[in-house]
């Protein structure tokens, strides 16, 4: 049995408690009126334009009083979006991993893995997140519907009033069904989570009945995963997609999926790497832990071919309405974009290439940690730019977001993995995993 150790609850505690000071402060510090967004760029321009006074009061003498003052109040919905947008992107992409974690359980269940059932406690441990996590963004998605924030700009009347494109989308992008969808949605992964560990569990104690919940877990799986397939691309559409409601990508429910596949896939190995180096996981070995690695290896190679299939058939056919969303990341997020794509590729590819290097824990682990950033990022540069525009940074919300949801993850995660012995027994498998050698 695992004892969720005190230093770790500790860290969960403390990072939970900072990030919401942070998320408190940077809420309340975003600016509300259009006289703290003149004063802040009124500081940026000194700051910028230190020297060149001259040529820039011409320049402000022919910019007209009505268009400066639209530029203030734009300006000003992408301030006050930002602490939202940096809640919301550290929001998903904890969720998403930890959905990520139980579509890999699905999978391993459905194709009757022989190799994966050491670690199948892991995976359920990992996926209890699923839970806080989707009622935390169901609720920033109610507050987002009651127009507390910006961050889906199809969600205002007045916007959608004056645009032909989003009017011609309204019979899906409308607020009651897209809350409903989204309850649907996580319902319905949710439901399978819970009935999934229920037998898993039972599993455990009745041996008698071991090889009749086996298949009921095959039936469940495959069914699920018909289900997530479908669901988890329009979820990608809804939650991701629409805060840019004029651009659409055919892939992109796929581009997302190994996103947060890859994560999920990640987070196993580092929980298992970590359960492992406590003297735990005895029948967890060197296979078990390459086998992860090269499928952390596989994913990020297949989410590269995605990201390059997507962007490269949209850049040259360069089609207007939708280069500009590659135009815009390019041109106003050059570090985070660029950068991303690099850590996401280059890290797999160059380090987890070498069978070798995917048996050594650390350096496992620090390709790992490298994926995790890789992706946030990823999802960073697919939300911020519809939301705050060219006045994103990585500073104290997008900090604070990350540093809360990480300690209610680990909190979450490892009190699941503390309560149930960590290897499932009577699993028809369990044997052949036990053995898996090669």
């Amino acid at each position: 049995m695992y004892t969720f150790s005190g230093k770790l609850k500790t860290l969960s505690i403390v990072l939970m408690i900072i990030g919401a000071l942070g998320i408190g402060y940077s809420f309340m510090s975003a600016p509300k009126t259009t006289q703290d967004v003149e004063k802040i760029l009124e500081a940026e321009h000194a700051a910028h334009h230190h020297g060149a006074v001259a040529h820039d009061d011409h320049h402000h003498d022919q910019v007209s009083h009505a268009e400066h003052q639209e530029h203030v109040e734009h300006v000003l919905h992408q301030l006050s979006n930002k602490p939202w947008s940096a809640l919301y992107v550290a929001c998903l992409f904890f969720f998403l991993t930890s959905v990520g974690v139980l579509a890999f359980y699905a999978i391993q269940h459905a194709s009757q893995a022989g190799w994966s059932p050491v670690v199948f406690r892991v995976m359920e441990g990992i996926t209890a997140y699923m839970l806080p996590g989707a009622i935390i963004l169901f609720v920033i998605l109610l507050l987002s519907a009651s127009h507390f924030n910006h961050i889906f700009v199809w969600m205002d009347a007045d916007v959608v009033a004056n645009d032909k494109v989003i009017q011609g989308k309204s019979s899906f992008l409308n607020i009651p069904f897209f809350l409903i969808r989204a309850a649907v949605f996580m319902a319905g992964w949710l439901l399978y989570r819970f009935v999934s560990r229920k037998y898993s569990l039972k599993q455990d104690n009745e041996p008698e009945n071991a090889v009749l919940i086996h298949k009921k877990l095959l039936k469940a799986s495959a069914a699920f995963l018909v289900f997530f397939i479908v669901t988890e691309s329009i979820a990608a559409w809804d939650w991701i997609m629409s805060v840019d409601p004029h651009w659409y990508s055919t892939l992109f429910g796929w581009y997302v999926f190994a996103s947060f596949f890859v994560s999920g896939i990640t987070v196993i190995t580092l929980v298992t790497i970590y359960l492992k180096s406590k003297g735990l996981l005895e029948y967890v070995n060197k296979s078990h832990l390459h086998d992860l690695a090269k499928f952390m290896f596989a994913i990020s190679i297949f989410w590269t071919y995605l990201w390059f299939s997507q962007f490269m058939l949209i850049w040259y056919s360069n089609i207007p309405e939708e280069v500009t969303y590659f135009i815009q990341r390019i041109e106003d997020y050059t570090l985070p974009f660029f950068g991303m794509m690099a850590i996401n590729l280059i890290f797999p590819l160059v380090i987890l290439m070498s069978a070798d290097f995917k048996r050594v824990n650390w350096i496992v682990v620090f390709v790992g940690i490298a994926i995790l950033c890789g992706h946030y990022m990823d999802f960073f540069v697919m939300i911020m730019p519809a939301t705050v525009g060219d006045q994103w940074s990585i500073g104290l919300p997008e900090l604070s977001s990350i540093a809360f949801f990480l300690g209610l993850f680990i909190f979450v995660v490892f009190s699941a993995l503390a309560k149930y012995p960590l290897l499932a027994k009577n699993n028809p498998l369990i044997e052949e995993s036990k053995h898996f050698h090669y």
